[in-house]
């Protein structure tokens, strides 16, 4: 049991210091601007895929959390999208059809878009306002089907490789950049713990 308690440490300490490098080469800039667009007030909406879906769906948690109008894509409580809104996307790829139609739509609508990413040159990426490039390589993924469905029907998953795949590691590091955000953004709103605490859910 040993051998294998050894391999897991280590899995976790190369996925930390993988999660370290992607945060000290992301545009500070960029994250700033992020921050600016959540605090001016417009209500904010959250879309990903797969896992990355359940990353943007913690991250529209706890802004709810931390009092502001947040908006998961595709449930069925989510109201109409208007044009002061802003819609932030979390896509490895930012090639996923869904993930791009979505954009296209906020787009036309006239709303703000951020992609948090690993491909800022990506589909998603042409019609982004603002980029959060959270990537540790560098390539493009247009060769690999573009539906999130379709490449778990083929198994073509870009989370899977060894040690540890680009996918997951995006999504741990896009789930520690949005918690990182939640942070600043109870630093800019001097925000108690308690404040944050009664809104949480009593309806387990």
């Amino acid at each position: 049991m040993a051998d294998e308690s050894d391999e897991i440490t280590g899995y976790m300490l190369q996925t930390a210091e993988m999660i370290i490098r992607v945060a000290e080469r992301m545009n500070q800039e960029d994250a700033g601007e992020l921050i600016s667009l959540i605090l001016s007030g417009r209500r904010i909406y959250v879309t990903g895929a797969g896992r990355s879906g359940l990353v943007a769906k913690a991250f529209a948690m706890r802004l709810m959390h931390l009092g502001f109008s947040s908006y998961v894509i595709g449930e069925t409580i989510t109201p109409a999208f208007e044009s002061e809104d802003m819609l932030v996307v979390f896509s490895g790829s930012g090639e996923t059809n869904s993930i791009v139609n979505a954009c296209d739509m906020v787009h036309d609508l006239g709303g703000w878009i951020c992609l948090i990413t690993a491909y800022p040159k990506s589909r998603a990426g042409e019609l982004a306002d603002y980029i959060i490039d959270i990537g540790e390589s560098s390539g493009d993924n247009r060769d690999s089907p573009q539906e999130y469905e379709l490449r778990q029907i083929t198994g073509q998953y870009r989370s899977v490789s060894v040690p540890i795949g680009r996918g997951a590691l995006f999504e741990m590091a896009a789930l520690a950049f949005s918690d990182a955000v939640i942070s600043a953004l109870m630093a800019a709103r001097h925000l108690d713990p308690e404040e944050i605490r009664r809104r949480f859910s009593n309806m387990q």
